[in-house]
């Protein structure tokens, strides 16, 4: 006669985990096939969006996060653009006022 192997906690929680997944991945296919069956209208033809207030996936939050960062980060460039212009014009007017030399619109690149 063969002794029975003893169970460890392992391996009750390795066949518990198994049980559930096996569970979870089986009763949709279970229960649309039996919706299927039952089904008598005609599905239409166009697929609906979803209404306006309806939660959005993760992957749409994601992306509107993403494209938020974008456009902040590129008002930030166009910002300091800006001011780095500003700062250069009003040097290059200092510097001709200072010269005695009448204000020209040529940019600093020019000047070097």
């Amino acid at each position: 006669m063969s002794v029975p192997k003893q169970v460890c906690r392992r391996n009750a929680l390795t066949f518990l985990g198994y049980a559930a997944v096996f569970g979870l991945v089986a009763s949709p296919a279970l229960f649309a096939v039996t919706e299927a069956g039952a089904q008598t209208t005609a599905t239409p033809a166009t697929p609906t969006a979803p209404p306006a207030d309806a939660p959005k996936s993760g992957t749409e939050r994601r992306q509107e996060r993403r494209s938020g960062r974008t456009e902040r980060r590129q008002e930030r460039r166009t910002g300091r653009t800006e001011r780095r212009q500003g700062r250069r014009t009003g040097r290059d007017e200092r510097r001709d006022a200072r010269d005695g030399t009448p204000a020209t619109t040529t940019t600093t690149e020019q000047k070097k």
